[in-house]
């Protein structure tokens, strides 16, 4: 009898046990997707993760897997902002600039222009609009827009004024 022959399963219940484990909802990291801005995007993204806060709306600071100069988080489950992410639709769709789209409103935050979005899980998403690189934050489930979201935007628009010029980001 050939004992190769059986150990591959042998040896695919402990992995699947390893695996089950890293995704187990007590794991307290989070992942995101990391942007891969242009040169120009990637420099301001650098100089805004440098002067981010270490605490937003009472959350403390928790960057997520895997770490990068274009990712941050805070609390957990975590606010995550992304900076170099490519436009949007909707932020050149004429429904949303004329105010007819209930799940895409522009607006601003102390001196910060957002495109504030609903996403189709209940979840809220806002996009600088007038910088020259594009910042993405993305609330978790259970956070509103209207109370926690404000807090959060006044929260970084200092950091973004600092770091991210006002202009046109690529069209990317």
């Amino acid at each position: 009898m050939n004992i190769f022959r059986h150990r591959p399963l042998g040896l695919l219940a402990p992995a699947l046990l390893i695996a089950a484990a890293g995704c187990s909802t007590a794991d307290d990291s989070t992942t995101v997707a990391v942007p891969s801005p242009d040169a120009k995007t990637a420099k301001v993204c650098r100089d805004l993760h440098r002067v981010l806060p270490q605490k937003l709306d009472g959350r403390s600071r928790n960057d997520p897997a895997p770490r990068s100069a274009y990712t941050a988080g805070w609390g957990n489950p975590a606010i995550i902002l992304r900076c170099g992410v490519v436009r949007p639709p909707k932020m050149i769709d004429p429904k949303v600039s004329e105010g007819n789209d209930p799940d895409a409103v522009p607006g601003a935050v102390n001196g910060v222009d957002w495109l504030m979005e609903k996403q189709g899980d209940g979840t809220w998403r806002f996009t600088t609009a007038n910088r020259v690189a594009y910042v993405q934050v993305s609330l978790p489930v259970g956070m509103s827009a209207q109370q926690e979201g404000t807090s959060v935007l006044t929260g970084l628009a200092a950091s973004v004024r600092k770091a991210i010029p006002q202009g046109i980001a690529s069209m990317r």
